[in-house]
């Protein structure tokens, strides 16, 4: 059930990744980790098929290593989420996150994957919507080259409908990488 779900999602993963090493590359862009690294925002993640996914790279990790992260999770959720009250970033590594790199890299989310570049984003009967990449890029210094994600959305979106359809999953899902490991 979950092997074809996993299948379409790394296709769309491997598109996802192609236009956006293409995009960086033109603007000579390379993500080298900054202060303001994106594996210390705050994200949130809204679909079932990546949480399955990430968990799935998550359980191939050594069990040593699979209990550390599960401590810095808690450490991470405890912080974010303190005594229930609404979510606050508090600017922590992401428990996936080791010496600079991600332990289930090939298993990371959509978010983990297009963050960093300006893009754009068309909603049907909205005017687009633009983002400016992260300040390391100097975004600002050189002239837009388009870095349309409504088709990755798109693609996420029908994946997601079947992976819910094929589990029965009806309710929303709004979680940190933290969280997917802990619940």
């Amino acid at each position: 059930m979950t092997h074809k779900a996993f299948q379409q999602l790394a296709d769309i993963y491997t598109t996802m990744d192609k236009a956006w090493d293409m995009t960086a590359s033109q603007y000579g862009f390379q993500c080298k980790g900054c202060e303001d690294n994106c594996c210390t925002s705050l994200f949130f993640h809204h679909t079932f098929v990546e949480k399955a996914f990430l968990i799935h790279g998550f359980e191939q990790l050594a069990p040593d290593i699979k209990k550390e992260v599960r401590t810095k999770a808690m450490i991470y959720y405890q912080k974010t989420f303190p005594d229930g009250q609404m979510p606050t970033s508090q600017k922590l590594m992401c428990p996936l996150n080791q010496d600079g790199r991600c332990l289930v890299y090939g298993y990371r989310p959509m978010i983990c994957r297009l963050h960093g570049l300006p893009h754009e984003l068309h909603k049907p009967g909205s005017a687009p919507f633009k983002g400016p990449g992260c300040p390391a890029g100097k975004f600002n210094e050189a002239p837009y080259i388009p870095f349309d994600r409504t088709p990755f959305y798109k693609g996420m979106a029908t994946v997601e409908m079947k992976f819910r359809q094929r589990t029965g999953k009806t309710e929303k899902i709004k979680e940190t990488v933290a969280q997917m490991i802990l619940f």
